[in-house]
């Protein structure tokens, strides 16, 4: 039987120890109980220390806040989705029936998981060095592009200056849901523009996430009407 995953094992350049640990880096939490979330968990942690040394040493002369924002930049959902469309993740990915029908292999939140589980999987099968060539592998070419001349601004600033530009009323963000263990929560967060008359929906691993990828479909929504 070929193995569905050897695509992804070159181009990570990586060969598991334990195969069990890819393959419960691809599985979301709709598919099965022993899920991504804790290497999800583990792998964004790796990733945050190793994107954070790179940019420290790139860029040895820039303040902390500046740094901030380009690890930031680098490690947030949108930019780990683009990784994983670039891996061709998402027909990897398992996925319960209701995430399959409703397109779930294709949603950003779930894609840039699969990349930090996946992450967090190199790390428990053979340490951060190996993780980190991953890593490194994976971002070097973004890395390579970052200029500290370029301001960086997320979905949030984005959409708050657009409204702002045009005298509206700043957008309204509440969660409307909280699921998953206290370890691995899933937030829900609601972004409202009343003057736009426009709602759309986040989620993420934290509220901040959720609002920046709620905020984020606002800003789509708007361009393309």
């Amino acid at each position: 039987m070929i193995n569905p995953h050897i695509k992804l094992l070159k181009q990570i350049d990586y060969q598991f120890k334990d195969d069990a640990l890819l393959k419960q880096a691809l599985t979301h939490r709709s598919a099965s109980k022993k899920h991504n979330e804790r290497l999800e968990f583990l792998g964004d942690a790796v990733l945050g220390l190793v994107i954070a040394q790179r940019v420290y040493e790139k860029f040895p002369d820039l303040p902390e806040g500046k740094l901030t924002r380009m690890r930031s930049n680098l490690v947030k959902g949108e930019t780990l989705a683009k990784v994983a469309r670039e891996l061709d993740l998402g027909g990897l990915i398992k996925l319960g029936p209701g995430e399959l029908k409703s397109g779930g292999h294709r949603r950003d939140s779930i894609l840039a998981d699969a990349v930090e589980a996946i992450i967090g999987a190199i790390y428990l099968d053979a340490g951060l060095e190996s993780a980190t060539a991953t890593i490194d592998k994976l971002f070097a070419e973004r890395i390579t592009k970052l200029d500290p001349k370029v301001q960086i601004k997320d979905n949030k600033t984005q959409l708050q200056e657009y409204l702002q530009s045009r005298q509206m009323a700043l957008p309204d963000y509440q969660v409307s849901n909280i699921s998953g263990k206290d370890h691995a929560q899933t937030f829900t967060v609601i972004c409202d523009v009343p003057a736009l008359k426009l709602q759309q929906s986040g989620e993420g691993r934290s509220r901040r996430i959720a609002e920046q990828e709620a905020a984020k479909l606002v800003l789509e929504k708007i361009k393309n009407d």
